[in-house]
C-alpha cells in the first residue's frame, strides 16, 4: 500500500500492548518522529493505548529515550478500544496482546513484534528493546512510503 495524496482520510497506525507505558510509548514516539521525517503529517494519523493501561510510562522507557532525544515523561497511559483498532490500516501489538483478526476484521493489517516487556529490566536491556522497536517502526513507515 502506498500512499495516495488525493485521499481524504490519512493512514492509520495504533501502537498497542497491555500497560501501554513502554513498548507502545516508545513506538509511538519514534512513529511520530518517522512521520515528520518523511512529511506524512497530514497523511497519517498515530493512535497508542493498552488494554489496562498503567499510572504513568515506565521510569526506564522515560530514561533511555530521553538518552536519543525523545521527552516521554509528560506521557500518560491510556486505553484503546476496539473500535479505535478497526478503525486502523496497522495495528501494533508488542508481544502480549491475544488480539486476533476476528477482533478487529480482516482490513487491518496486525504486526505482532513479539518484544520482551521493558518494564524492570536493567538499562542495556532497556536500550536494546528501543533500538529494535526504532527499526521495526522504520520497516512499518517502508510498508506505505516511498518517501525516503
Amino acid at each position: 500500500m502506498s500512499i495516495d495524496t488525493d485521499a481524504t482520510d490519512p493512514i492509520r497506525i495504533a501502537f498497542m500492548c497491555v500497560q501501554n507505558a513502554g513498548r507502545s510509548q516508545m513506538s509511538t514516539a519514534f512513529a511520530e518522529r518517522e512521520r515528520d521525517r518523511r512529511g506524512l503529517g497530514d497523511d497519517v494519523e498515530i493512535l497508542t493505548g493498552g488494554t489496562h493501561p498503567a499510572d504513568h510510562v515506565h521510569d526506564e522507557v522515560i530514561e533511555v529515550m530521553d538518552e536519543v532525544g525523545f521527552d516521554l515523561s509528560d506521557r500518560t497511559p491510556r486505553e484503546i478500544s476496539l473500535e479505535e483498532l478497526q478503525s486502523c490500516d496497522y495495528v501494533a501489538t508488542m508481544g502480549c496482546s491475544t488480539l486476533d483478526v476476528g477482533e478487529v476484521g480482516e482490513d487491518v493489517d496486525i504486526h505482532d513484534w513479539a518484544l520482551d516487556d521493558p518494564d524492570g529490566e536493567d538499562l542495556d536491556r532497556v536500550r536494546e528493546i528501543r533500538n529494535e522497536i526504532e527499526q521495526r517502526v522504520t520497516a512499518l513507515f517502508d510498508e506505505f512510503s516511498d518517501a525516503p
